[in-house]
């Protein structure tokens, strides 16, 4: 099987990791790709958001099947254009997308279904915005409805933070048109944890697991928020029993809506929970695999992850009653470049990289990197997310730290404390 994965990032890289490693890949391509996948498989410079680029390319090279890693080629349709001309494509169309390019689409079938999430408010008009202020509780929750690469989200902690935030999203347009209309929601208070689950177009939906995030720029969970500091699975105080809840809670009244207006979803569906003292909520929908969290998760799955992905594909999940996963916890830290989220300097070198032994119980993932020589250059804010496997989450920390302690690059920072919530 001919198979192309669509981006460039970590998550891109873990995805073409595990897909070649199924014994039904028998070619691996990637649009645009980067250095660190071009080991793997065949990297093309092509525009993954020009649709009629990559539909040519899957012609001209006899691709059987796409997978789409990231958001913004999903919200732009490739999955419709793909599947017009009859190629096989993992991924929801661009109406389904809607739940994650839509915090107010997403909001409003959760009303409509008493869905448990926080209360909230839509604004497209700054100054009522602004009077609303007058009647919330702080802190209280901003986002803007659009994309915006993982930091649409801002808590403002009293009405002058307020708002500055609701200025800058809708005066000075941050988050270009992502920010045209706003939320305001109350805040809420618990644990945040991440939950996958597959779906294919005949509402079948399959379980994956959990993991917890971590969005904090800063050690104790302070500071800016992030694309992502790092992550862990399984969340060790979920239990199967509170899985099949999530389904039923969460994912099964959304696609149930959706199919109900003629939407059929298929792909990676993403709850974002809180779990607060009245129970758990749904905080956001993503329609694919989040990173760093994807990174923490495909080292534990032990079913061949291209034939799953075709299962959703094709629309027969329901040949996977249960999956099989690692018992071991597997943790991921991110090394970004200093000064990120904010200003940072590019093209900085790291040294040795390719000298430091991985396994299958330790990997090095590159989101944003290339090649220079017999080193790598880091070009962006998240660089590399390093993830290791181990029978407790102390011990997979303490491998993930050891290869990052091998890792010579002095503009680089990582948080210290991934998993410290929940270290045993």
């Amino acid at each position: 099987m001919r198979v192309l994965v669509i981006g460039s990032g970590g998550r891109e890289h873990a995805l073409c990791i595990f897909i070649n490693k199924s014994p039904i890949c028998n070619k691996l391509f990637c649009i645009p790709g980067s250095d660190s996948i071009q080991e793997i498989a065949d990297c093309f410079k092509i525009d993954p958001m020009s649709n009629d680029d990559v539909v040519d390319f899957c012609k001209e090279h006899k691709i059987d099947f796409v997978v789409v890693g990231p958001e913004l080629p999903l919200s732009n349709g490739i999955v419709d254009k793909l599947s017009e001309e009859k190629i096989v494509v993992f991924g929801p169309d661009k109406a389904s997308s809607q739940l994650e390019s839509s915090k107010i689409f997403m909001k409003n079938i959760c009303k409509k279904h008493n869905v448990p999430t926080a209360k909230y408010s839509v604004f497209d008009n700054e100054k009522k915005a602004m009077d609303f202020l007058d009647t919330v509780n702080f802190p209280t929750v901003i986002k803007a409805d659009g994309l915006a690469a993982g930091k649409g989200v801002i808590i403002a902690k009293n009405k002058n933070e307020a708002v500055e935030t609701i200025k800058n999203i809708m005066s000075k347009r941050i988050f270009g048109a992502s920010g045209e209309n706003i939320i305001i929601e109350e805040f809420l208070e618990g644990e945040e944890i991440s939950f996958f689950a597959l779906v294919d177009a005949n509402g079948f939906i399959l379980p994956l697991t959990t993991a917890q995030d971590h969005k904090k720029i800063g050690e104790g969970d302070t500071g800016l928020n992030t694309g992502g500091m790092g992550a862990y699975s399984p969340v060790p105080f979920i239990k199967q029993n509170q899985i099949n809840d999530f389904v039923i809670k969460f994912v099964k009244p959304v696609i149930d809506d959706l199919k109900h207006n003629n939407i059929f979803f298929s792909g990676v569906f993403y709850a974002g929970l809180i779990l607060t003292k009245y129970g758990p909520k749904l905080l956001e929908i993503n329609v694919r695999f989040g990173d760093p969290e994807v990174q923490a998760v495909l080292p534990r799955l032990k079913a061949d992850l291209l034939d799953l992905l075709l299962a959703s594909s094709k629309g027969r999940l329901d040949q996977f009653r249960s999956l099989e996963w690692d018992n071991n916890f597997c943790i991921n830290v991110v090394m970004a470049s200093k000064g990120y989220p904010e200003s940072y300097e590019k093209n900085t070198i790291i040294r040795d990289l390719n000298k430091i032994t991985v396994n299958t119980s330790q990997y090095i993932f590159h989101s944003s990197t290339k090649k220079n020589e017999d080193h790598w250059l880091a070009t962006g804010g998240r660089v590399l997310s390093i993830s290791a496997l181990g029978s407790t989450l102390k011990e997979a920390r303490n491998k993930a730290y050891n290869v990052i302690n091998k890792i010579d690059w002095k503009s680089g920072y990582y948080r210290n404390d991934i998993g410290w919530k929940h270290l045993t």
